[in-house]
């Protein structure tokens, strides 16, 4: 394994969801977000996890989801995880923030250098 590979398996990785939701779907939306939250918890590499409520300034987006992982291979393998448990269930993560409303800008980030 090279320096480089070893670096990038230890990098942690961010996934950081920007949402703009209507008030009157807010509440639900903040809590299904809180229960995928509560799965990614339990998933290898996961790091830590918030959902977060704008209560002020000017921003558009008024929910946001952060989700720090270990690294590229714990995204990877999570990823593989929750979309099974999406289709066991059947949720559909698109619909659902589609039918409500919800406008988002959705990412992975690292720490800048």
């Amino acid at each position: 394994m090279s320096n480089d590979s070893a670096a990038l398996s230890s990098t942690p990785v961010f996934r950081i969801d920007k949402f703009v939701v209507p008030t009157d779907v807010r509440p639900a939306f903040i809590a299904q977000m809180q229960r995928v939250q509560d799965i990614l918890r339990t998933l290898p590499g996961c790091l830590r996890t918030h959902v977060l409520d704008q209560t002020g300034g000017t921003g558009e987006f008024n929910v946001l989801t952060l989700v720090e992982w270990a690294n590229e291979e714990a995204v990877a393998s999570a990823t593989v995880v929750v979309k099974k448990k999406f289709a066991d269930e059947g949720f559909d993560p698109v619909a659902f923030t589609k039918n409500a409303g919800v406008r988002s800008d959705q990412g992975f980030y690292v720490v800048a250098s």
